[in-house]
Formats: C-alpha cells, structure tokens, sequence
C-alpha cells in the first residue's frame, strides 16, 4: 500500500468514476482498476460497489475512506512544514465568479505563480450556481463564488464583499440628482444572469417599488455589460469596484437611486473531501490579497 494507491481511492470515490478518476490522474483506467485492486488485495476487503452508472463505497470503503482522506491531508501539511508553500505540487481546478476577475484575482494568481512554482491552475469562469453544482459533482476543487451558503458538505470562508450600484454613460443624463424607481425603469437595465442572486435583487427592487415595466437585460459576461453602459444602450447594475477606470475617466457615473441594493458578498468555496493543504494556502492567499 502506497500513498499512490490511496490517492487513487480517494479519487474514485469523489468523481464515482474510474474513467473520470484516470483522467483527472493523468493515467489509464487498467491502471485505476489495478491500484483499486491491489488495495482491496491488501486490505482483504471488498472496497467498491460498481455498476454501469457510478461507483460507490462499500461500508468497509467508507471507513477506509475517511482515514485515506486524514493520511494525504497529513501529507500536504507535512510537503508545507517541511517545504514551504513552494513544494505545494500538482494541479488544483478553479472555478471563479467572473467579478473577482476584474478585482484581485489577477493579483493572486501573481502571487500564485512566485510563490507556489510547482501548482498549476486549471481556472474557470462561471456563474456561482454552476460553479456549486461543479463543486458538489467534484469537478473543481475550490472557487471563488457569491454567498454566503449552507450547502451539506461543502465548506465556506469569507473573502471579499462589493458594493453594487446602477452605472450609465453621461450621454443619458442620469446624474445631478436623486432618480426614483419609477423613472429608472424609463431606462432598459443590463445585471447578471438569471439564475444569480444579483439578478433577483434588481428584480426585487422593481418588484417593490411597483415601478412600471422593466426591460431588464442579463449577460454572462460582465465585459458585455459594462459595453453596453458605455454604448448609452442601458443602465448597468453592477459593482463599481470593477470598471474604476471608466469612473475615472467620467466615461461611466454611478446613478443616485432612492433604494440601495445588496453587496456582493464572495466566499472561498470547497468539498469538506477535497480540503488540502493547496485549497488552504491559497484560501488564505486570496484572503490577504482581498484585503490590501
């Protein structure tokens, strides 16, 4: 019994695949099959239930489960007592709410790359309620996303939270003074997606205020969004934390709405089975750089 071997369990079990298991381990399922075997031979006990659909633990195979999961954790703490955070190796899937990409998560990934050398980062941009659907089905290991949450199993730090505020180009006339609901809703609105919190907070507004009809837009893409603010096409409601420079240079202004909507509030999400000493450093890492 090797740590290999141990790794190799620990996998199959979180992705309920031998296929998904060999390719996230960068190796054949013959040689998945085997490993497994030879723990099952080791141990004396059958490890794994297997049918056509998934794979799932064997009473025994939890058990064993939960001390594999402690063993390679142990390892990671051991690589960064003894190594330092730049003997931190393999590869950690991320997943990210794009505003964060426009905020400090182009300062963490510098800090990523001088200081965990031997990490690689496979990032992806997603809405959040994607992004916790891939972090329950163990498709990425830790993301960046809007909460809070209270999801079973799934762990949770605070990073950052941003204010939101409705943007428009000055060529629609918006500024000078306080603008009621009502006469907002004249103006078609560009937020986020649907299935977002920020989207059903405008759309709670609105509702509220028993404003008119609302033509109100939704883009995956907040470069999208922010294009067409600045095209006088519609009045954005997104963080100004993420287009400081066109409010710098008066090509956006920040509309004074009588009602206020919430902050963003982003959190480090992660599968309790997927904590290591990685997810960790790099928690703490984007915590830090939020901050400053």
């Amino acid at each position: 019994m090797d740590l290999k071997v141990l790794e190799t369990f620990v996998c199959v079990t979180s992705l309920k695949s031998f296929r998904r298991a060999a390719a996230k381990l960068n190796t054949t399922q013959p040689a998945v099959s085997q490993r497994i075997a030879q723990l099952e031979r080791a141990l004396s006990v059958k490890l794994l239930y297997r049918d056509r659909r998934s794979v799932m633990p064997t009473p025994q195979g939890r058990e064993l489960l939960d001390y594999a999961q402690r063993i390679l954790l142990l390892r990671d703490e051991l690589i960064l007592a003894v190594g330092g955070a730049s003997a931190l190796s393999g590869v950690l899937r991320l997943g990210t709410s794009e505003t964060l990409v426009y905020t400090w998560l182009p300062g963490l990934l510098r800090e990523a790359n001088r200081s965990l050398p031997r990490l690689t980062l496979e990032i992806e941009v997603d809405i959040s309620q994607r992004l916790l659907e891939r972090i329950s089905g163990f498709e990425i290991d830790l993301a960046f996303m809007v909460g809070p949450l209270a999801v079973p199993q799934i762990e949770t730090r605070p990073i950052s939270r941003y204010p939101v505020a409705f943007v428009a180009s000055p060529e629609l006339g918006l500024y000078g003074k306080p603008l009621t609901v009502e006469s907002l809703a004249q103006f078609p609105i560009v937020t986020f997606p649907r299935r977002t919190q920020p989207f059903h907070d405008v759309e709670k507004i609105f509702r509220q205020n028993n404003s008119p009809p609302v033509r109100l837009h939704t883009s995956a893409s907040l470069a999208t969004a922010v294009r067409m603010a600045l095209d006088g096409l519609a009045v954005a409601a997104i963080p100004p934390a993420i287009i400081r420079p066109q409010l710098e240079k008066g090509e956006l202004r920040i509309v004074d709405v009588e009602a206020n909507l919430p902050d963003l509030q982003f959190v480090a999400a992660w599968h309790q089975t997927k904590a290591s000493s990685a997810v960790s450093t790099l928690v703490a890492k984007a915590l830090r750089i939020a901050v400053e």
